[in-house]
């Protein structure tokens, strides 16, 4: 009996995900572990597989195009099956929720030009702002924030060419912060890009990351002028190039283990602090960032570690990353030195408690032994949340990373 196939979460955090490719067509059979269709989520790109036989009989969802998860996006069953039912299902389906859109964005729109008219009155009669009858009829109509512009009748007062003067510039969104109506002027020189799922959901935790975990921050410089020459004795070596986020996730790997507090998360009422090291490294990709994990870091040894981050970086700048390849690490690296960027602050990766951020290598010069010499200077910030690391020991394991840092032969100990 013909039957949905529904979108699955293809990720953790999956809501929606898009059709990328439909690799089996209409009217073609599939067996028990088949890529049906390749799907965009939230993160990178998944092959959705068959979890029994049958035939596609016909596609809801269009190649390029979203279903949420749980939504039908296609048709399977035996060759040559009626299929009339499930199709009208789904176009009611379809109809009552464009008739819920529309309601909803009728509903939201009266609700923001109440708000806008409420505002425009007030400020129209406030002491502060002067405005003539026929200038806040034409600011009303035209949605502009009287707020905004510069009165020159008497007495400062904003008059009929103010405002038509001020049009020119068109004011075509608007959102609610803090129950005040924010106004965004655009143009025809703006660039509109509408918000993707995985931006949206980066935003999402970022920003429940950065209000709910309290933040603060350790900053340290180390001289890697060390680290540089071994560096460059076992890269003459090999063939491959060891590359310098490899080294840096060992050392801190190494620490992490004797700092077991930095390495951990706060589940409810607990503390846990983890028996497994797994380093994430931030990976910029064209619509955000993800977080490729080497998993148990500080049982592997250099040339380890290297493969497998050069593998994960060229999956993620692919979109080809699986879940466990992305998900549940203990620590986050961000690295934005070969941006040029000398230090920065980033936001904890949920469920870490901690991550580093890395800027660039950079000779300066700096006093040791009262004489001033010319060093490769590196700087580090630690963000910790304040409810599972104190101050003194993040200060303690910084202390420690510096100097493993600085005199690399440490980390064998």
């Amino acid at each position: 009996m013909a039957e949905k196939l529904l979108m699955i979460a293809l990720s953790p955090t999956m809501e929606k995900g898009t059709i990328v490719k439909w690799v089996k067509k209409e009217n073609e059979s599939f067996t028990e572990g088949d890529v049906l269709c390749e799907v965009e989520t939230d993160k990178t790109t998944m092959e959705y597989e068959a979890t029994e036989e049958g035939t596609l009989l016909k596609i809801l969802v269009p190649e390029g195009e979203k279903a949420a998860v749980g939504d039908p996006i296609a048709i399977f069953g035996e060759p040559g099956e009626d299929i009339s039912s499930l199709l009208n299902e789904n176009i009611e389906k379809v109809k009552s929720e464009e008739i819920r859109s529309e309601t909803t964005e009728r509903k939201t729109g009266g609700e923001i030009e109440n708000i806008k008219a409420k505002e425009a009155e007030f400020e129209s009669i406030s002491d502060r702002i002067k405005i003539s009858p026929l200038a806040k009829k034409i600011a009303l109509m035209k949605n502009i924030d009287i707020t905004r512009i510069k009165g020159t009748g008497p007495g400062g007062r904003i008059i009929k060419r103010d405002v038509e003067g001020y049009s020119t510039a068109t004011v075509s969104q608007a959102t609610m912060l803090q129950d005040k109506l924010i106004y965004v002027e655009t143009s025809d020189e703006d660039r509109i890009i509408p918000l993707s799922d995985k931006r949206r959901i980066i935003g999402e935790r970022l920003s429940q990351s950065k209000y709910t975990s309290p933040h603060f921050y350790l900053t340290v410089s180390v001289n890697m002028e060390n680290i540089m020459e071994n560096r460059k004795t076992i890269n003459n070596k090999l063939n491959d190039k060891i590359s310098m986020n490899t080294f840096l996730i060992k050392i801190i790997a190494n620490t992490l283990r004797k700092h077991r507090r930095i390495n951990s998360t706060l589940l409810n009422d607990k503390i846990i602090e983890f028996g497994r090291i797994d380093i994430a490294l931030a990976v910029a990709q064209e619509n955000g960032l993800i977080t490729p994990i080497v998993r148990n870091a500080d049982k592997k040894g250099i040339l380890q570690i290297e493969n497998e981050l050069r593998e994960l970086i060229e999956k993620a700048k692919n979109n080809k990353l699986e879940p466990e390849e992305y998900t549940n690490a203990t620590f986050t690296i961000s690295n934005l030195g070969s941006f040029g960027v000398d230090e920065f602050t980033a936001i904890i990766n949920p469920p870490a408690s901690a991550i580093l951020a890395i800027g660039m290598i950079k000779k300066i010069p700096i006093v040791e032994n009262d004489e001033i010499i010319i060093k490769p200077m590196m700087k580090m910030t630690l963000s910790s949340d304040h409810r599972v690391i104190d101050g003194a020991v993040a200060a303690i394991f910084m202390k420690d990373l510096k100097e493993t840092l600085e005199n690399p032969i440490l980390a064998i100990l």
